[in-house]
């Protein structure tokens, strides 16, 4: 997908994350929100959250990129454990949308999304000398790496309505979700998480959002991805929302193409039907830009109740639940 190239100015990192999950769950305060969450996952593989709304699939996306603390299990992120080194994680891995956390401003037009997001890239994670840069050098360094996130997530500006000034609101379903991958490409992140991946897509425009997270992945990228129905060649997990009791959803299938196989291809879910009214889904809007996927400064991780020696967030509270999914979706 042009990784390499994506964020020229910082020193070349790995790419792509290993993500080794075992009996991990998450308590809301009216009951579990998902449990005995176990899977893994090799560099560049594609992983497929599925289930009916409201199983707890957007709450297992945020848990593994360390934007929700878990309190049961064990997992790890390119060796990072949770929720010890939640900061951490956050600074590795990448949010595409996930609704309520970094949704798209609907009155910015997609050249001032990309910009913004540019800007922020280079104040995080950008070295001192990029700094210390000529402000004719930055820019372009600038715009290579915007060039090259829009080329990796297929968003073509000169097919949209009026081009990179297209606002927002103006954009289609596939033409918004591929805007919100490139502003997640831009951190060249080695997890890249996007939620509601198929949801209001034609069949034609789901199989091309398939096809997009498929081409990250066999670039080295992994990509875990929220979705209603998962595709055969993902490594499949299934969330189910229980009416009485628990339940014991099975996953299912073989990574995508092009990715590396997983040790293990099982994972097994459960969650309770008070769950559901928990903590499930994030409920404050943030702006896009907020998501500033790699660098969190001392200030950012002090605002989300962090410390040097555990950078783990408090347990979400009922009453302040869309205030800290809000905040942790900046870091």
């Amino acid at each position: 997908m042009g990784g390499e190239s994506v964020g020229t100015e910082t020193e070349e990192q790995p790419h792509g994350a290993t993500v080794v999950v075992d009996g991990f769950g998450l308590k809301g305060p009216r009951g579990w929100v998902f449990r005995q969450v176990s899977f893994r996952a090799e560099p560049g593989a594609l992983v497929a959250v599925e289930g009916p709304s409201g199983s707890g699939r957007t709450c297992l996306l945020l848990a593994l990129t360390g934007r929700m603390k878990a309190e049961e299990g064990h997992a790890e992120v390119a060796g990072l454990p949770l929720p010890r080194k939640m900061a951490a994680v956050r600074r590795i891995s990448a949010l595409g949308q996930v609704p309520g956390v970094n949704e798209l401003d609907p009155a910015f037009t997609v050249a001032e999304h990309l910009r913004e997001r540019a800007l922020l890239q280079r104040r995080y994670d950008g070295s001192v000398r990029a700094l210390l840069r000529r402000p004719a050098e930055r820019a372009a360094t600038a715009r290579a790496r915007i060039d090259e996130a829009v080329k990796a997530a297929g968003l073509d500006l000169d097919a949209l309505p009026k081009g990179e000034r297209t606002s927002v609101r103006d954009l289609e379903r596939l033409e918004a979700l591929r805007l919100s991958i490139a502003l997640a490409l831009m951190g060249r992140p080695r997890l890249l998480a996007v939620d509601d991946t198929d949801l209001k897509l034609s069949d034609a425009d789901r199989a091309e959002a398939w096809a997009l997270l498929r081409s990250l992945a066999a670039a080295g990228t992994t990509v875990l991805a929220v979705c209603s129905e998962a595709p055969e060649d993902a490594l499949r997990i299934t969330t189910l929302s229980g009416e009485t009791g628990e339940t014991t959803p099975q996953a299912s299938g073989t990574p995508a193409s092009g990715t590396q196989a997983p040790a293990t291809t099982e994972a097994t879910t459960t969650e309770t039907a008070a769950a559901k009214t928990a903590a499930p889904e994030p409920g404050a809007g943030a702006r896009p830009a907020a998501d500033t996927t790699t660098g969190a400064t001392d200030a950012d991780r002090a605002a989300v109740g962090e410390t040097a020696a555990d950078d783990t967030t408090d347990a979400t509270t009922e009453e302040g639940a869309a205030d800290a999914l809000a905040e942790t979706g900046r870091a």
